[in-house]
């Protein structure tokens, strides 16, 4: 479904836009006092995103190094291409009579998984992880951790990109996250284990992502919401219409990414955007959102010219490229648009296109244009 039409119920509830616009109020004061109270936070960003990057660009060699780790440590690695594989996966290491709970994460919803909290009474527990420390085969969660205290069965489930090569690495990014995410210091708990660990590496499109030379520093996130608290777009929609996994802006770059832009969803994210450029301010590692979203609406144009139909839009685009190429047949465009625009007018106005081009005018009236263009008028002044 896309982007619009699966916004339209939220659009439509005023009681949700109040509570999100609040909430929103509230998350953005809280985190730039956080952020105003710390002198070198810029270069604490800088850090965070030189780290990112370098992790993203030696992947391969980390989450081999990830692998060894947890091995050595009694743990197993298991890696699933796609939601699919990891579902599977998932299942086969809890049989069905396991009372298994959940800690919830991007990546547990992206592959859509469900459950109930981790408690004392459960035998396993599912757990999405917050970071992964190559050097040690380490699980960082910064939610409440009583699943990785108890004996039983922990399956942990991450994004490949989840993985920080090292625990100074980690420091910087601790510091970063709580301040982003919840206009905090420090997280209140932050819980993690190391050996006997089932741990599912989640590929889902991101090898795919890290090619595109551009598009990788989507991966760069460290899963803080607070694009999201900033984004006029997702004030008012809010988390529903971006589909699975992450919602707002970095939802928005990063599902096209992972599942392609063919799919409706994936082709209209990119254009849910003001391009306002108060996620980039706001980000952590220094994602520059607003341009991954222009790069994305590019890739969006090519895959729609090579499809064997064109789409609507397409055949008009280049309509108009062929009207606009040659200055005759531009001006008998115009001759033309005034004189259907003057059979559509109702007082000076257009209400309703007709065709698909009433998307245009749902929300909007379109002025009528001028009988004369103004290339046709300066021929005709003295």
């Amino acid at each position: 479904m896309r982007f619009a039409d699966a916004a339209r119920p939220e659009l439509a509830d005023p009681s949700s836009r109040r509570t999100r616009r609040q909430a929103a109020t509230r998350a953005r004061a809280r985190q730039a006092e956080a952020t105003a109270g710390l002198p070198d936070w810029e270069r604490l960003r800088e850090a965070g995103a030189a780290i990112r990057d370098r992790t993203l660009r030696d992947l391969g060699a980390h989450l081999e190094a990830l692998e060894a780790s947890v091995t050595e440590e009694g743990g197993r690695v298991h890696w699933a291409r796609d939601a699919a594989e990891a579902r599977r996966i998932i299942s086969r290491l809890l049989p069905g009579d396991t009372e298994a709970g959940l800690v919830r994460s991007d990546v547990t919803d992206e592959i859509g998984l469900e459950g109930g909290n981790a408690g004392p009474h459960t035998r396993a527990a599912v757990v999405g992880a917050r970071f992964l420390v190559a050097e040690t085969g380490t699980l960082v969660v910064t939610d409440p951790g009583e699943s990785l205290t108890f004996p039983g069965t922990v399956v942990v489930v991450a994004g490949i990109e989840d993985t920080v090569p090292t625990w100074s690495d980690l420091e910087v990014l601790l510091q970063l996250l709580p301040r982003s995410e919840a206009g905090r210091r420090m997280h209140p708990a932050v819980s993690t284990r190391t050996g006997d660990l089932q741990l599912v590496l989640l590929d889902n499109g991101r090898t795919r992502a890290l090619a595109d030379e551009t598009g990788r520093a989507a991966l760069r996130c460290i899963h803080c919401s607070a694009c999201r608290d900033v984004c006029p777009v997702y004030e008012r929609t809010g988390a529903r219409p971006y589909g699975p996994g992450r919602a707002g802006p970095i939802g928005a770059v990063l599902t096209p990414q992972l599942g392609g832009v063919e799919a409706s969803l994936g082709a209209s994210l990119p254009f849910a955007s003001t391009l306002c450029g108060a996620c980039a301010d706001v980000c952590p590692v220094k994602i520059d959102i607003p341009g991954l979203l222009v790069h994305l609406r590019g890739e969006v144009v090519e895959s729609r010219r090579r499809r064997p139909v064109p789409t609507p839009e397409l055949l008009l685009m280049r309509g108009l490229a062929w009207s606009m190429g040659d200055e005759r047949r531009y001006e008998q465009t115009l001759v033309r648009r005034a004189r259907w625009a003057g059979l559509l007018a109702r007082d000076g106005r257009i209400r309703r296109l007709p065709g698909l081009l009433g998307k245009w005018t749902d929300a909007r009236d379109l002025p009528v244009p001028p009988r004369q263009s103004f290339r046709a008028w300066w021929r005709r002044r003295p």
